[in-house]
């Protein structure tokens, strides 16, 4: 009785949200009574919707309203007014958040299968964060929340979760990007993604201003792949690099106390130095005295010659470069003349070629005549 009464009185109707994860919020009255000329607030960022015995009545935008007949022409033709003690005004008061709920995940569940045009077939995780938003109250109501007296973004986040995985593998499929270059868009996926999921988002009621994608990975066993490969890259001499590993790993075997292998190593290194110092000068008394001799290192041989190669100049046109054994069979054939210009790098200017001691060898000296014949 004392509810009722209390519900009698109270006329207005208003509702502040400190969940931050509250979507939808019924409010509650004794039998679902509200005064007539009760006052409606509806604060920014939000949205009332009224429900008559199952039927959607009216919806109301931020502002202050004064429930009466004149100003709610919809209810005037759902519902007879009296002016009894009794409220004839009985409808179901919800009240929707506008504004947007951000910071919700996303992830792949399981690697999704994509083909890569570097390593293959190869599977991908992906996860993220979005932000929703109710952009039509009456249809969210009467599509997702229907008569639930408290929703809140954690019973839709699911649903919308499974809509941007599906929506991920299609783009990732078909954009053809190799994984390794995927980081540096995920930007322009995030937004592709959010463009081909509104659609489905709007028979909802809802909208999603913004998704991002925080991280796509490969699979641990590829992952460790590909750093023993960047790693292998940064190394570079691979022998070098196997020298020091081992002289470091017997440093630290020596240096652990109680360790049978630091033991060994002490012992291998203490046998190689009683044998260094046996071959050394100190060695047995059998033995003479040898000067510790230095290393000779091996001389090098010289670089080989440079072999010049020629340009002929002949009516204003030049041709080559030819090697010298190319010379000497154009002056074979004809191609090469004593009076020909010639030229190769170091040269100063063009010269005839019988002029050039290096190419004067080339041309047969004719032999003297012979002598005449004997008596």
């Amino acid at each position: 009785m004392f509810s009722f009464l209390s519900g009698e009185f109270i006329d207005v109707i208003d509702w502040v949200d400190s969940t931050r994860d509250t979507m939808v919020w019924r409010f509650e009255r004794h039998g679902h009574a509200i005064k007539y000329g009760a006052k409606l607030t509806v604060r920014e960022g939000q949205t009332a919707v009224f429900v008559h015995e199952g039927q959607l009545a009216d919806v109301f935008t931020p502002g202050l309203y004064m429930l009466e007949t004149n100003n709610m022409p919809v209810l005037t033709t759902l519902q007879h007014w009296d002016h009894g003690f009794r409220s004839p005004f009985k409808s179901e008061v919800y009240f929707v958040s506008t504004v947007r709920f951000n910071g919700l995940k996303w992830g792949t569940k399981n690697p999704l299968m994509l083909r890569d045009p570097e390593f293959g077939p190869v599977r991908l995780r992906a996860f993220g964060t979005y932000s929703i938003r109710v952009k039509d109250a009456a249809r969210f109501m009467t599509e997702i929340v229907g008569t639930d007296g408290e929703f809140t973004s954690d019973e839709i986040a699911f649903q919308i979760r499974n809509i941007i995985v599906q929506e991920f593998s299609r783009v990732a499929a078909s954009s053809g990007i190799p994984v390794l270059d995927m980081a540096a868009n995920t930007a322009e996926f995030g937004k592709l993604m959010a463009e081909r999921i509104s659609p489905t988002l709007e028979g909802y009621g809802l909208e999603m201003p913004e998704l991002y994608i925080e991280n796509i990975s490969l699979p641990p066993a590829v992952e460790a792949a590909l750093d023993k490969r960047s790693s292998m890259g940064i190394i570079g001499d691979l022998a070098a690099y196997q020298h020091y590993s081992a002289a470091e790993a017997m440093t630290r075997a020596a240096e652990t106390p109680n360790s049978g292998m630091g033991a060994g190593i002490g012992m291998g290194m203490g046998m190689g130095m009683g044998q260094q110092m046996a071959q050394g000068p100190w060695g047995a008394r059998s033995q003479s005295y040898q000067p510790p001799q230095a290393a000779v290192q091996p001389v090098p041989p010289p670089p080989p010659p440079v072999e010049h190669v020629w340009h002929i100049a002949e009516n204003g046109q030049t041709t080559g470069p030819y090697s010298k054994a190319r010379l000497g069979r154009m002056v074979t054939e004809g191609g090469l003349r004593r009076d020909s210009y010639v030229w190769t790098q170091g040269q100063d200017g063009w010269k005839r070629a019988e002029d050039v001691t290096e190419l004067a060898q080339l041309f047969t000296v004719m032999p003297p005549p012979p002598p005449p014949p004997g008596p």
